[in-house]
């Protein structure tokens, strides 16, 4: 697994995950806690870099404090209590996401002013 940045956007990141039936490119969506746990959200993408059916997909996440260098770890969850956790607080990441956005947009000038 490799995390690589976009030659055309700094901000957004890929990852590559190794699956039984292949290697599927994935688009970093957040990387988010719950229960003191650290998790990612990974949108899959096709070989034309989209996402058309909305999927995301939650997996643990690891990263080693000791050798800040090395690659992070995407960890598959396999208790469904943990799971469902994780699922929860990136629900509530995302709406804690269209709030900020929407705090943000309320403090510009809209152009009929």
């Amino acid at each position: 697994m490799a995390i690589n940045k976009n030659p055309d956007n700094d901000e957004e990141m890929y990852v590559d995950l190794d699956l039984d039936d292949g290697t599927v490119t994935c688009s970093i969506v957040a990387i988010f806690s719950a229960a003191g746990k650290d998790y990612i959200a990974l949108l899959p993408l096709d070989e034309n870099g989209e996402n058309t059916d909305g999927d995301v997909w939650i997996y643990g996440y690891k990263e080693d404090p000791e050798h800040p260098e090395a690659e992070p770890e995407i960890l598959y969850i396999e208790d469904e209590d943990e799971y469902e956790a994780a699922a929860d607080a990136f629900d509530e990441y995302l709406d804690a996401q269209e709030f900020d956005e929407l705090i943000e947009g309320a403090g510009e000038d809209s152009p009929d002013d």
